[in-house]
């Protein structure tokens, strides 16, 4: 693996307070340390990139335009991100992109024009660090109460705050293999 240089997050309950199905713009909360975590990845140099399973459309509760909408909001929030991906999929159907596969992973690597094993995945749940591994790259787990214990015991990194996940990434070296 290459040294770290890009860092994709997960939408829900990782940038934003998890508001199931979310259309309203005005409902977005930013989670603790995110604002501070995303502008620490910026300083650094990293490019950034959101990650984000929005099932809620395949199934009818929102359209597409209300998941952009919230998108826009949190891009504004934020500061912007280089890239998003998002998979309006239902869970049954076997797309590439739904997490845990590595579609998404592949496609904003593509976007920002880096190898896959030069980014990283935040996330708060299985799926996040799975479609991390299958992409190769690595991950960081930002467990909420609501993450499974067996989740947290699986991760190969996790931190308490989104802002602790970003400052485990910044110093990461290239892995002994790719040197």
């Amino acid at each position: 693996m290459r040294r770290v240089r890009g860092i994709l997050f997960d939408r829900d309950a990782t940038l934003v307070v998890d508001m199931p199905y979310n259309g309203d713009p005005a409902r977005v909360e930013p989670m603790p340390t995110a604002l501070e975590a995303v502008a620490r990845a910026r300083e650094a140099g990293m490019a950034l990139g959101v990650v984000t399973n929005q099932s809620g459309i395949a199934r009818g509760l929102l359209d597409r335009a209300q998941v952009e909408a919230v998108n826009a909001r949190i891009d504004d929030l934020f500061g912007g991100f280089d890239v998003w991906i998002v998979c309006p999929h239902a869970p049954d159907d076997g797309c590439r992109c739904r997490k845990p596969a590595p579609g998404m992973v592949y496609d904003a690597a593509e976007t920002l024009r880096l190898p896959a094993d030069s980014l990283a995945v935040i996330g708060d749940i299985g799926t996040d660090l799975g479609a991390a591994t299958a992409a190769g790259s690595r991950s960081v787990l930002v467990p909420t109460p609501l993450t499974r214990a067996e989740e947290t015991a699986a991760a190969t990194l996790t931190a308490p705050t989104l802002l602790a996940a970003v400052e485990l990434l910044i110093p990461m070296p290239p892995a002994p293999e790719a040197q």
